[in-house]
């Protein structure tokens, strides 16, 4: 995609953005996470020049090959990581990424309490919760997430700051993203990850402080470099 097409892509998705935050009276800021998995370094680039700071990545070896060398060029970007994450591969997601939005599960949140310690760096983390309750989706399931996020930041002292969720592809977002708001409401936690391409106006309509907007910007996705 021309550099051009790229940087006007992101003027339409902010502008959006704001009408969404405009429209249901919201005051607080929604922040743009673009969705640069299976783009390339050039591609990603061309976003940065244009001024996007803020990146998400579902893939670890993937953004291993692309972010280091970026970060060389830039060095105000926030990544984040809002794919699956593995166990054994805490150490390198520590090492590079700003925010894991997909904290689920007591093995994860004991290993990256670990990790911190080892690298003696702190990474923001959000608590994803499986909102829809679908058997294949990783996430807290709703009724277990104030215990969980609970046991996070007291036993793990987990820096546990938002939440993320991705509705079922076929039910009403909206009724996902209120539980969200709800979850995040009675555990005091003001930062709520949700909404992408299809959604993401209706996210901000129920409080979202990220949207995480891929398509909408890149195009298709590429094949992975």
């Amino acid at each position: 995609m021309p550099g051009s097409q790229l940087e006007s892509n992101l003027a339409t998705v902010q502008d959006l953005i704001r009408a969404a935050a405009k429209r249901a009276g919201r005051t607080g800021q929604t922040n743009l996470v673009a969705v640069s998995k299976t783009h390339g370094a050039e591609t990603i680039r061309a976003a940065l020049k244009a001024g996007q700071r803020r990146f998400g990545e579902n893939r670890i070896q993937e953004a291993k090959s692309k972010w280091p060398e970026l970060r060389t060029e830039f060095h105000d970007i926030e990544l984040h990581l809002i794919g699956p994450l593995q166990t054994n591969k805490v150490k390198d997601v520590v090492a590079l990424f700003d925010v894991i939005e997909t904290v689920d599960r007591e093995k994860l949140a004991r290993s990256l309490a670990k990790e911190f310690a080892a690298q003696s760096r702190t990474v923001r983390c959000y608590v994803q919760i499986n909102t829809g309750e679908e058997p294949q989706k990783a996430g807290v399931l709703p009724g277990a997430a104030d215990d969980f996020i609970q046991f996070c930041r007291d036993e793990c002292q987990l820096p546990i700051t938002g939440l993320m969720c991705i509705p079922p592809a076929d039910e009403e977002p909206s009724l996902h993203f209120a539980l969200l708001k709800k979850i995040a409401d009675r555990n005091g936690l003001d930062k709520l990850s949700m909404g992408m391409s299809h959604d993401f106006e209706i996210a901000i309509e129920f409080g979202a402080t990220e949207v995480r907007i891929g398509s909408a910007i890149f195009g298709p996705r590429q094949v992975a470099t």
